[in-house]
């Protein structure tokens, strides 16, 4: 037994084992190349998934914010129109006022008093005026205080007109405001028995 060479037998035993060690470091780099693959490729397609998001998102952004601005642009129109409205409203509630002003002075006029001036500013009235008597005068104010269209009469001042005159003339002056009332609520009576 002696006699035996071994030596070949283990030369290749030894390059079987490094062929084996070879081809299993060649396996694990492929396994290891193929799995980095793999994570590049999922978390790039998931970087390219959020970056198409984004996108989506800024572009809804920009068109939400034209959308506000456009709102904002029609919330000022829509202001502007409303106080327009309340304008023209108010003047619609105010326009039979110098109506109901003239009918209240004619049908509150006493007999042996005349009026000579007659001046209205924002719901203000200064009227001037002749009577024969202060009772004339009180009776007047009196009339135009019963008015539903004015209210608050004050008597500025009243004085003899001519001492000479044989009628003694009174002149007065006196401040009486203006009721304005909602005209609306008449129309919407109004149209509603017109139709």
């Amino acid at each position: 037994m002696a006699g035996l060479n071994l030596l070949p037998w283990r030369e290749e035993a030894r390059k079987k084992s490094q062929q084996q060690f070879v081809v299993m470091v060649a396996a694990a780099v492929a396994f290891g190349v193929m799995n980095v693959f793999a994570v590049y490729t999922y978390y790039d397609g998931e970087i390219n998934y959020q970056n198409e998001r984004n996108a989506y998102i800024k572009a809804e952004t920009k068109r939400l914010d034209k959308d506000i601005a456009e709102i904002k642009k029609l919330d000022a129109t829509k202001k502007a129109l409303m106080e327009r409205i309340a304008v023209i409203e108010r003047l619609q509630s105010t326009r039979p006022g110098i109506v109901h002003l003239f009918d209240e002075m004619v049908n509150a006029l006493p007999k042996g008093l005349f009026l000579t001036k007659l001046e209205q500013r924002s719901g203000k009235v200064k009227i001037e005026g002749k009577a024969e008597s202060n009772t004339r005068v009180s009776s007047y104010m009196k009339r135009l205080d019963a008015s539903p269209w004015l209210d608050s009469s004050d008597l500025d001042k009243i004085m003899i007109d001519n001492a000479k005159d044989k009628n003694r003339l009174r002149r007065f002056k006196l401040n009486v405001t203006q009721i304005f009332k909602v005209a609306t609520e008449k129309n919407e009576e109004g149209e509603s028995n017109g139709n």
